[in-house]
């Protein structure tokens, strides 16, 4: 089931942010991130605020969500003001996004172009999964305004699949992504997962090599979590599926980063690839480099100048706010000065280009250095780059320097 939300500050019930957070508003890049939480089945690994309708209950579908996230959007217009935010990246998650039909998600789109305008250029994503559009579908996606697919390829081998519970077939994936390219996308994701009980070395790289074979511009290869309360945790616990093992995670991690690369697809984020810098998710990067954005849907997290905030779970909960004209919002933090510098080190570090040097104790660095964790090179130019070695380990070298 789905991890239950962080406590937190009361927001008040029009969604008012402190002054805090709206001091340089329009001057920061600014997002929209909307989440779809329908899923027609749930894979055994996954721990995100999805909804199979079973699950759902009475007081949210479907076919209402497209006018409640609409609501949502026109209530962040009143809760923003009258700054002047050109959206610079849409991106639509999930679950799967393209359960809901490609008119209710343009619907959704048109409303945040209408409230904010999207900036000329607007990169605007959905996830999907390849067993949930068909031709005509991913054509209308672009009709309405998409630019980018990212698709849940997560493995080529069919032994793989099942154990992650993933309904598509291997061949589905390069026939998803010819339509994708015949309807006009330039851009077109693939999401890989390694490390999945019972894959090897030589089923990842069958993985890698069918995704490159597609020729994406992009393509995320993640490490398998065992999130608790999952059944994927259970059949673990239970020792039905063995565990993933750090040590072959490593070596997956390599295969993917020389593979990958030899087909000119470099790393700009530890587990991201582009084909070039255009073809980099701006709405990732944006995350990363401490944009502003607001999160639409049940669970979506949205940050705002040092100012961040989790919306109520369950799309019931969910729509019966929003039809009062009550904020969705659970609960919010304001970060401090030490939080936000903490928070800029850990994610801009995962990136290519590094983080600045100057917010790290130097003699952390040096110690870094001295281990092959950082770039020597790059520290000459004020800036704090993780060599591959760190890449492995970005998240203890991350608590060494903060």
């Amino acid at each position: 089931m789905p991890s239950t939300l962080p406590d937190g500050d009361p927001v008040p019930a029009d969604g008012a942010l402190p002054g805090s957070a709206l001091e340089g508003l329009g001057a920061r890049p600014f997002a929209f991130y909307v989440h779809v939480p329908f899923c027609v089945t749930r894979c055994g690994y996954c721990d995100f605020n999805t909804y199979t309708a079973t699950e759902l209950g009475p007081g949210a579908s479907r076919d209402s969500y497209a006018d409640t996230a609409i609501a949502e959007v026109r209530m962040a217009r009143k809760v923003l003001g009258d700054a002047d935010l050109p959206v610079q990246t849409v991106f639509v998650g999930g679950g799967t996004p393209t359960l809901l039909a490609p008119d209710d998600l343009g619907r959704v789109l048109a409303a945040i172009d209408a409230e904010f305008g999207l900036a000329p250029g607007a990169e605007v994503t959905t996830e999907a999964n390849p067993e949930s559009v068909d031709e005509a579908y991913v054509a209308k996606l672009r009709e309405v305004g998409f630019t980018r697919v990212s698709y849940g390829m997560q493995s080529a081998r069919e032994h793989v699949l099942a154990v992650l519970e993933r309904t598509h077939t291997p061949g589905r994936v390069p026939q998803v992504v010819e339509w994708t390219r015949k309807a006009g996308f330039e851009h077109v994701n693939l999401d890989l997962i390694y490390g999945t009980p019972g894959e090897t070395d030589d089923d990842w790289r069958a993985s890698l090599e069918a995704a490159l074979a597609c020729e994406p511009d992009h393509v995320s290869a993640y490490a398998l979590i065992v999130e608790e309360g999952t059944r994927l945790a259970a059949q673990v616990r239970r020792g039905e599926l063995a565990a993933p093992d750090d040590d072959a995670m490593a070596d997956r991690y390599l295969i993917a980063d020389e593979l990958l690369s030899a087909h000119g697809l470099r790393w700009y984020e530890i587990s991201n690839w582009a084909s070039s810098p255009e073809a980099a998710c701006r709405h990732n990067l944006l995350y990363w480099t401490g944009a502003d954005w607001w999160g639409v849907g049940p669970g979506a997290h949205s940050h705002v100048g040092g100012t961040r905030w989790w919306n109520v779970k369950h799309p019931a909960a969910y729509a019966a706010r929003l039809a009062e004209g009550t904020t969705p919002a659970y609960a919010r933090e304001v970060l401090d000065a030490g939080d936000r510098r903490i928070e800029r080190i850990m994610l801009e570090l995962r990136l290519a280009d590094g983080c600045p040097a100057d917010l790290l104790d130097d003699a952390a660095v040096r110690r870094a250095i001295a281990a092959g964790l950082i770039d020597p090179a790059a520290y000459e130019r004020s800036r704090a780059v993780l060599t591959r070695r760190g890449r492995l380990l970005a998240d203890a070298v991350t608590r060494d320097l903060t």
